[in-house]
């Protein structure tokens, strides 16, 4: 991704879906924060109750639906903030907006967030705006991706930086899909996946209370579907295009085990539900050895050295 972490533990989207906390998150030692998601328009979000813990399976069940406050909000609170880590942006489009027309709400988020992130999340993955996971198909994959690609090089241009996209897809594909999706990530120049979103899948909690509930389904029982994911994409990507492995690490062997998959770097969100604060140190120590030194992205799933932080 031409950046350089000081460790290979980040925060995933949805946490700070505003921008308001990362000055306190970053203190928790994260090597990386990604905010978000964030749609042009701020919108409410799905109707409450959208958020259920399942304890017996140490996982979580939410329909959130990209509540925020829009991207104006955001990036005002990002340029408050003094973090000067690596700080990635994850937008989508607003729940209203026709699926034939959220190539505009992902453009429109791109240009207000693209002088602020260290990289851009494109987030088609969640399974709580409706229609949204459709854009993973190859034929509407292909013109989203195509258009940000080129937007991406004006705003290069007119900023004097490359600032990396990533592409956010979910657990459920199957491996042709997953595979359509590395092809079309390689032909226009993306420079990261993040594997993977929630999953609608409710095999691993049947039976349990909640387990019905609409949403998408994080924590332990993503893990292995989440890792064979990121798997197939080190295979297909080989070194042109680093995986960001991101579902079920609940513990610092579950991130070792997605570094062995192939991924470059993890990323936490529902662990830290369940596990505290310390499960971002406990990732470290089994990755690096509780090393602070920084590391650069590497599509090979190693973690390399590098001379300097990044600072966007």
């Amino acid at each position: 991704m031409g950046l350089t972490f000081p460790n290979p533990v980040g925060l995933a989207a949805g946490l700070d879906k505003n921008g308001e906390y990362i000055d306190a998150l970053a203190a928790l030692g994260f090597g990386f924060i990604e905010i978000g998601t964030v749609t042009p328009r701020p919108q409410p979000g799905n109707p409450a109750p959208r958020l259920f813990r399942l304890p017996r399976a140490s996982a979580l069940i939410n329909r959130l639906g990209f509540n925020n406050r829009g991207v104006d909000y955001l990036v005002a609170n990002v340029r408050r903030s003094s973090w000067q880590g690596v700080l990635g942006i994850n937008i989508g489009k607003n729940f209203d907006t026709p699926v034939e027309r959220a190539a505009d709400d992902y453009l429109a988020c791109l240009r207000k967030v693209y002088g602020h992130a260290s990289y851009v999340t494109i987030n088609i993955s969640s399974p709580n705006t409706k229609g949204l996971r459709s854009l993973q198909e190859a034929a509407q994959l292909g013109a989203l991706l195509a258009a940000l690609a080129a937007e991406r090089d004006v705003l290069a241009s007119a900023h004097d930086k490359r600032v990396p996209l990533a592409l956010k897809i979910a657990p459920d594909l199957d491996t042709g899909q997953v595979a359509a999706v590395a092809d079309l990530v390689r032909e226009y120049r993306f420079d990261a996946v993040i594997a993977t979103n929630t999953t609608v899948d409710r095999d691993a909690v049947s039976g349990l209370a909640h387990a019905e509930e609409a949403g998408g389904l994080s924590g332990a029982p993503l893990t292995t579907k989440s890792t064979a994911v990121v798997a197939q994409l080190a295979r297909e990507l080989g070194s042109a295009v680093p995986v960001i492995a991101v579902g079920g690490i609940m513990s610092g062997a579950d991130a070792a085990a997605k570094i062995a998959a192939g991924a470059a770097l993890v990323q936490l969100y529902t662990g830290l539900v369940y596990a505290g604060p310390h499960l971002v140190d406990e990732c470290i120590e089994a990755l690096c050895g509780g090393s602070a030194q920084p590391v650069a992205a590497s599509g090979s799933g190693r973690l390399e050295s590098a001379p300097q932080r990044h600072t966007p």
